[in-house]
């Protein structure tokens, strides 16, 4: 049942974005890059290296709606092993002609490594939570962009049995406009 109920609510949120964004976007711009940061899910934090990309719409003369998509690896360097945390977000947000911010809603996918209080071991699972992000393009469309994420992470895990995770990534990014 909850599941469903989770599936219901993506199928919402997907097809809400699909229709605002065909019907009042002016302009799109799409935005890719490769972030390295930390993930901090439980009592350690971890390294989080990985691509990022986004597609955007211009709703009003600065308003943005944005899909974003960050896919976060835990490189098997650290101890418990490797990792992935998938965390997709649509937010809305402010524009100008060298960069963005916003923020929204976020739902994530995980298996990774991570330590409780007492357990150590990996965890899987969905997460919901917010996410905010911040882009700034310095040569035309080059540019750096940051993010953060919160998710409430663990449910019925032994290791994590409700914990906040927080990932914090920033890199390098550029962006393809089509107007």
């Amino acid at each position: 049942m909850r599941t469903e109920c989770r599936r219901v609510a993506s199928a919402a949120v997907f097809a809400l974005v699909l229709g605002v964004a065909s019907t009042q976007a002016e302009a799109s711009e799409l935005s890719a890059g490769v972030s390295l940061g930390w993930i901090q899910a439980g009592t350690a934090p971890r390294l989080a290296v990985g691509p990022h990309a986004g597609i955007s719409w211009h709703i009003k003369k600065n308003l943005l709606l944005k899909l974003h998509d960050l896919c976060s690896l835990v490189p098997p360097i650290q101890v418990g092993g490797a990792g992935v945390y998938n965390h997709t977000s649509v937010s809305l947000g402010y524009r100008w002609e060298d960069g963005d911010v916003g923020a929204g809603p976020s739902v994530a996918i995980y298996l990774m490594p991570a330590c409780g209080d007492t357990l150590c071991g990996q965890v899987a699972g969905v997460a919901v939570g917010g996410h905010a992000q911040a882009s700034a393009y310095v040569m035309g469309p080059l540019g750096i962009s940051a993010s953060a994420n919160v998710d409430w992470i663990g449910g019925r895990s032994l290791v994590l049995p409700g914990y906040a995770s927080v990932v914090v990534v920033a890199g390098p990014a550029i962006r393809w406009s089509a107007r």
